[in-house]
């Protein structure tokens, strides 16, 4: 996924949501740029206001070689420019400021649109445990579990590198965007309620002094 945005703070911090739901994304800060890069995304998120070409321009020069998904992420609101960005060949228009679950979902129907038959990009599998990024649902032997949104998150981000030690560190500032707080109780709390949840403390591991990894399914 590729992020088309001017203003470097606000790029980081849609490509760091992005990523923490499972998506690949990086970004650029002009249309140049993004007309040099566009070919490696299968979703474009394009700020129309950038600093050498107008991001209708540059829809449109995507739109007239290739078919990739484009979502127009803007503060221009007017009936108007949305009109333009759609006749650019958009796929999606949102304003500025957005409330990030629902540019999420947006992604999601236009990737649905894109790649019908296609699996949801970030779905994970690990039988039994099945986690589908699109409803944010967490299947255990085909049975619902039901989850909190912080919940879900973290099980996600272990799930998402199964071989790999999460830091503590790393799960406050990726699950709870908090990079500076120490990691206390919070986190702990919310591994026991998944171990409970997935009926067996085997499916997360605990290594002292360092995070949590996704374990396995055993006694509980």
């Amino acid at each position: 996924m590729l992020v088309v945005e001017s203003d470097v703070q606000a790029a980081g911090s849609l490509v760091r949501g992005l990523r923490r739901h499972g998506y690949q994304a990086d970004s650029v800060d002009t249309g140049t740029k993004a007309l040099q890069e566009y070919r490696n995304a299968d979703l474009i998120l394009m700020d129309l206001d950038l600093p050498d070409l107008d991001g209708i321009e540059v829809c449109r020069i995507i739109r007239s070689v290739c078919n990739t998904a484009i979502i127009v992420v803007t503060a221009r609101d007017s009936a108007l420019e949305r009109v333009l960005g759609l006749q650019a060949g958009s796929d999606d228009y949102v304003t500025k400021p957005y409330c990030f679950p629902e540019l999420m979902a947006r992604i999601e129907a236009v990737m649905r649109r894109v790649h019908p038959q296609g699996p949801a990009a970030g779905d994970i599998i690990n039988d039994p445990l099945s986690i589908t990024l699109n409803t944010r649902e967490v299947r255990l032997d085909n049975r619902r579990i039901d989850v909190t949104r912080k919940e879900f998150d973290l099980l996600y981000l272990l799930a998402s590198q199964p071989e790999s030690i999460i830091s503590r560190r790393q799960i406050m500032t990726q699950v709870w965007e908090d990079s500076r707080s120490q990691p206390g109780r919070t986190i702990d709390t919310h591994v026991s309620s998944l171990r409970s949840k997935l009926g067996s403390s085997s499916w997360i591991t605990t290594v002292r002094g360092v995070g949590f990894r996704l374990g396995h399914p055993g006694p509980a």
